[in-house]
């Protein structure tokens, strides 16, 4: 049972810290979880006494998701937090739950998703992009809040224009985080994407499409296509063809087609011997 395949029947517990997320997002962030599973439980955690969650009341009734109310007793503490740790617990000892969607961007959370993970539950992870790394790598899978659609108006809320050459089906055009050109990675993620081809390769050299993306998962939990305009492994591949070839077999009497991905062999620079001067 994992998280980065769709999996209409893992049961996943919702849980939102208000203080951390924009009411705004909630459509597509239940979205996202939609394709991991079913959102058999969805809480919200917050100071319901305050203005800075009144946003929240609307959305709330929409999407049916229980406020629980968590007064801030002392300035500058976070108890929204702590309330939101124990009753993950109390979830995860008396519900029948496969995994748990933490909404925030708060690093608290890092123990908390380490030790549902101990016990065998899968732990998707949504927030800003300034999420601290710990708590991204404690997740079995994370997304960014910033490539969700809103749900209010998906062509007004898509903030960045794609180029005419880019927009085809393979592109998603919702969201507010400006994809970011495949140009630009860093050749630290280049070698981790040849290294993990490398792992899952035949003897060949090629690697299954569906195997690479869930071992990169579990390396880089909060990898995702999205980030870089497309909406699958496929195109962002194809965007990558001075580094990798790419090849689809049509399977006989169907649509579905098996994509391979293959690291092309990458040239060596030349060294050049010094000679060395006669003192």
């Amino acid at each position: 049972m994992g998280i980065t395949k769709e999996n209409p029947d893992l049961n996943i517990a919702v849980l939102i810290d208000a203080d951390n997320v924009s009411s705004t997002k909630i459509e597509g962030i239940l979205d996202e979880v939609k394709r991991h599973g079913t959102p058999s439980i969805k809480r919200i955690y917050g100071d319901w006494t305050s203005a800075y969650v009144s946003g929240w009341k609307a959305p709330l009734l929409t999407h049916a998701i229980t406020p629980i109310q968590q007064y801030s007793y002392t300035s500058g503490k976070n108890s929204t937090d702590s309330a939101l740790i124990i009753d993950a617990m109390d979830i995860l000892h008396t519900q029948q739950i496969d995994g748990f969607c933490i909404v925030s961007s708060d690093s608290d959370f890092t123990r908390l998703a380490i030790r549902l993970r101990e016990s065998g539950k899968v732990v998707l992870g949504i927030g800003q992009k300034k999420t601290p790394k710990p708590f991204i790598a404690a997740c079995d899978k994370f997304i960014y809040i910033e490539i969700l659609g809103d749900g209010r108006n998906e062509t007004a809320a898509a903030s960045t224009e794609i180029p005419e050459k880019d927009k085809d089906s393979d592109h998603i055009e919702k969201g507010t985080l400006r994809p970011t050109d495949t140009e630009t990675i860093s050749n630290n993620f280049i070698k981790l994407l040849r290294n993990t081809i490398d792992d899952v390769a035949d003897e060949s050299g090629w690697a299954s499409l569906a195997e690479l993306g869930a071992l990169l998962n579990k390396r880089k939990p909060d990898f995702d296509p999205r980030i870089y305009g497309f909406s699958k492994l496929t195109p962002f591949f194809k965007s990558l063809s001075k580094h990798f070839d790419i090849e689809e077999k049509n399977v006989e009497n169907s649509k579905i087609k098996h994509v391979y991905i293959k690291n092309k062999e990458s040239k060596k620079p030349i060294r050049i011997k010094r000679k060395l001067s006669n003192k």
